[in-house]
């Protein structure tokens, strides 16, 4: 995991953030959105500039924000995201027309797996995004990666869980269940056959999943 000082350095050179953008990295501080950490997110960025997308399913839109830079560094993909908060949701709707992105940014409202008929027939997809309810992460990696198209990849935030997961005792009781699941969906994507993955230690913790040919 990275040091506050030392993302503080690699904040220092990164460009600037203006405008809606900066808005919402605000806006998120304020209000305890979770929204990607800079580190991680550009991490993300790069391999999405790599892979070239076309068509992005996002689990977890919150505000927006990760969708809206998604859209900002890839001018020809389209990404498709769900929010089940509802105040939320409209936020993330509000940010979406603001940045000029409704065209290419779909916004689904309510829960993943309620709307899991709808998500995928917008598929395949070459990318999956998860970025939700981290004890769930195993059950959106069973429910959609069979609509991640063969060289797609998996995407997987906040897997170490503010490097809790390789504590072996974790003090506050309200984490224990979900960093168990954490741990397990982490062995599950690194022992995958059909996967090759690689977990980053920026950020939060960010795994890297290729789904190789069958």
């Amino acid at each position: 995991m990275i040091s506050d000082h030392v993302e503080q350095y690699l904040e220092s050179l990164r460009p600037k953030r203006e405008g809606l953008v900066k808005e919402m990295e605000v806006y998120a501080i304020e209000n305890n959105v979770p929204i990607m950490e800079q580190t991680s997110l550009a991490v993300m960025l790069q391999l999405l500039s790599f892979k070239k997308p076309d068509l992005i399913l996002e689990i977890g839109a919150a505000i927006g924000y990760s969708a809206i830079r998604m859209a900002d560094l890839l001018p020809d993909t389209t990404i498709i995201t769900v929010e089940r908060d509802e105040t939320r949701y409209r936020e993330a709707v509000a940010n979406i027309e603001k940045a000029g992105y409704s065209e290419r940014i779909t916004i689904l409202y309510g829960d993943a797996f309620e709307l899991a008929d709808e998500l995928k027939r917008f598929g395949p997809y070459q990318a999956l995004f998860i970025d939700a309810a981290k004890g769930q992460y195993k059950r959106f990696f069973d429910e959609f990666f069979d609509v991640v198209e063969e060289q797609g990849i998996v995407l997987s935030d906040n897997i170490l869980f503010r490097g809790m997961v390789a504590e072996e005792e974790i003090q506050e009781k309200r984490f224990r269940s979900m960093v168990k699941k954490l741990r397990h969906y982490n062995e599950f994507l690194m022992s995958h056959p059909d996967l090759d993955t690689t977990i980053y230690p920026v950020g939060d913790g960010l795994a890297v999943s290729q789904r190789l040919n069958s």
